[in-house]
């Protein structure tokens, strides 16, 4: 009876302890980033008119800010096309005027990096900013998966990718990323990143 007893309340401990959570907004969007990788081979940044809203290159290429709209609409059923343009239509100033544009452009706007920055900080998603030069592996503030990163590639170009892992393993301990850099869609240590900049922490939506 005691032995019964013991084996039933072990199992019951057991299957608690390994029932699976709830999945998080930022596990689905990680999920979402990892299932492009052998999808996305190509890295391809031309300017192409393509349909508004829900509109995409073909996935087989794109560019670093591709594989965020993917996941994000993949796993949330957020637009950022949509969303980044309608709020690009009402506060055009807000938004950087790099390229001379006179107006809003809803087939690139939400593929440039620094248009998702200065959107996820109007949405009160960023968790931290670069004021003076950071190592690429350097963020402050702790990472979450599902968190966004951006950077200035040789302290010029700007990147972003997502966060997919907080720890890695033996071989490549620490956070790992989600991008497409030019190898199309792939996983990376975050310490890949140690010789460029560190520019920008997002989280968005928030919880």
């Amino acid at each position: 009876m005691l032995r019964r007893h013991f084996l039933r309340a072990s199992f019951s401990a057991f299957a608690v302890a390994t029932l699976p959570s709830e999945s998080t907004a930022g596990d689905k969007l990680a999920s979402a980033a990892r299932n492009q990788i052998g999808v996305t081979t190509a890295y391809d940044p031309r300017y192409i008119r393509i349909p508004y809203p829900n509109g995409d290159v073909l996935r087989t290429s794109g560019v670093c800010a591709d594989v965020i709209v993917r996941a994000y609409r993949d796993a949330l059923a957020l637009d950022l096309q949509k969303l980044l343009h309608e709020d690009m239509q009402a506060n055009f100033a807000a938004y950087p005027r790099t390229w001379g544009m006179a107006h809003p452009d809803a087939n690139i706007d939400h593929r440039r990096v620094i248009n998702l920055e200065a959107f996820w900080t109007r949405a009160n998603g960023r968790l931290w900013q670069a004021s003076q030069p950071t190592a690429g592996d350097a963020f402050p503030q702790p990472l979450a998966v599902g968190d966004l990163l951006t950077w200035r590639l040789n302290a010029k170009f700007p990147h972003v990718a997502i966060v997919s892992a907080t720890s890695g393993s033996l071989f490549h301990p620490g956070p790992r990323v989600i991008h497409n850099w030019g190898n199309g869609a792939e996983e990376l240590p975050l310490s890949t990143f140690s010789p460029h900049r560190a520019q920008g922490h997002y989280r968005w939506p928030k919880a």
